[in-house]
């Protein structure tokens, strides 16, 4: 029997097992009901308005009730998952989503969906660390980009999905249906997740917890784990080192932190400006309520391409592919304001907006779980996540009050573009800086 091996060399020289596609394939689905309950409240606001008699800015606080709890969510469950581990902090936070998006299904009024929302958020949060750090912790390097963006990037289909859905099941049942599904099918993920999704075994070692699991895990992967006797983490990470939030805000690492956290801020205030005023946007421009939906679901539709740009970061320098997605988002979300006239063009521009900006969106986490160390990465993780939720809070505020003020339809859109050059200029700044994961 071997004595010891490297844990990444282990990964890096194993064929990539169908053990391995199942976590990536179920870190897909968590993220998917992620991206399609956080759409999915745009895409019922018209319901709203009309069921309920409601003026638009009545809708504020129930657009923005999710994200506030997407915020909190990721900032507490971040740490948690550096703590107790990732699958205990998923599972809690999926069976938190699903009972709360249930709930507010038989909502009876505004206040009632507005406070259901919020813990709905909340536990949409709370499993995005979790799910991001398993898919990478179990991913070989030299292909971690790719597979982390193609796991995350099922948040945009998500929410591209839950506007086709929605404009199918909102005309046969009604907008209840919608969240009925956003709340069951998490909690059957739950159970899934309870039976199948093992704990990451970077973060078992780097806690000194059990080295037979941790080899019984990676004989999932390959059957010469079973020859290891120990498994140990690379010898550039040091796991005596700082845990949780005082790797993150260590010197070493604090400086870019905050150049992740203003980039994920500035993406989310393109997605969560976009994604829930489009349709209304559209619709007061003439357009009918059911084209609106269709053409703003094909937004985040173009998150797919983020499997390319995985690609890509693998291969070239993450920090300045991204930038360029944002800088190039900023220029095709001017150019929506300026082809509302021609349905063809809007259409190809929405959907090539939305593959730019949710490509560079998807790409974040990558980006961060590449930058921490692993007793650090769940917390590095969940704060970018969930510092940059309240990116989605100010978008969906924003665009409210540039339509209260009467600001026109080109305007809005150039002012919800610059965000993407703010992006792109603190990912360059974090290049310049030039840290490395310790």
């Amino acid at each position: 029997m071997r004595n010891t091996q490297d844990l990444q060399e282990f990964i890096d020289t194993s064929p990539f097992s169908p053990f391995q596609w199942l976590i990536v394939a179920l870190c897909f689905t968590i993220i998917l009901m992620d991206g399609f309950d956080t759409a999915a409240i745009g895409y019922i606001a018209p319901s709203l308005l009309q069921q309920w008699g409601l003026q638009r800015g009545d809708l504020g606080p129930v657009l923005s009730a999710a994200l506030v709890g997407f915020a909190a969510g990721p900032l507490i469950a971040g740490p948690l998952a550096d703590r107790i581990g990732r699958k205990k902090v998923l599972f809690g936070a999926l069976l938190v989503f699903g009972a709360a998006s249930l709930l507010a299904s038989f909502a009876a009024d505004l206040r009632m969906l507005t406070v259901m929302r919020l813990f709905t958020g909340f536990g949409l949060g709370a499993a995005a660390p979790g799910a991001v750090a398993l898919t990478g912790e179990f991913s070989p390097s030299g292909r971690r980009a790719m597979f982390t963006n193609a796991m995350f990037c099922a948040f945009p289909i998500g929410a591209a999905g839950g506007g086709f859905l929605a404009a199918w099941m909102i005309p046969l049942w009604g907008w209840r249906s919608v969240l009925l599904v956003g709340g069951i099918v998490p909690l059957l993920l739950a159970l899934l997740l309870q039976w199948r999704l093992p704990e990451s075994v970077r973060y078992l070692l780097a806690r000194g917890i059990d080295g037979a699991r941790a080899r019984e895990i990676l004989a999932r992967i390959s059957p010469r784990a079973r020859e290891v006797e120990h498994f140990v983490l690379d010898a550039a990470e040091d796991k005596h080192g700082p845990r949780g939030l005082a790797a993150v805000l260590g010197r070493s690492h604090l400086a870019g932190s905050v150049m992740l956290w203003i980039a994920y801020f500035m993406g989310l205030v393109i997605f969560y400006a976009l994604i829930n005023w489009m349709p209304i946007l559209f619709k007061d421009a003439g357009m009918a309520p059911r084209q609106a939906t269709l053409i703003t679901a094909l937004f985040p539709l173009g998150g797919i391409g983020a499997v390319a740009a995985g690609m890509l970061m693998d291969r070239f320098q993450a920090d300045r592919v991204v930038a360029a997605a944002y800088a190039l988002t900023a220029v095709l979300i001017y150019l929506i304001g300026h082809v509302m006239g021609n349905l063809g063009l809007l259409t190809l521009t929405v959907f090539a907006g939305g593959a730019l900006m949710n490509t560079a969106q998807s790409s974040m986490p990558a980006l961060a779980a590449a930058y921490y160390p692993t007793q650090g990465r769940g917390a590095g993780i969940g704060w970018m996540l969930g510092i940059g939720r309240f990116g989605g809070v100010a978008g969906s505020f924003l665009v409210g009050l540039l339509a209260a003020r009467h600001v026109g339809l080109a305007t809005i859109f150039l002012i919800v573009g610059v965000p993407g050059l703010l992006a792109a200029i603190a990912l360059e700044i974090k290049r310049a800086l030039r840290h490395r994961p310790i």
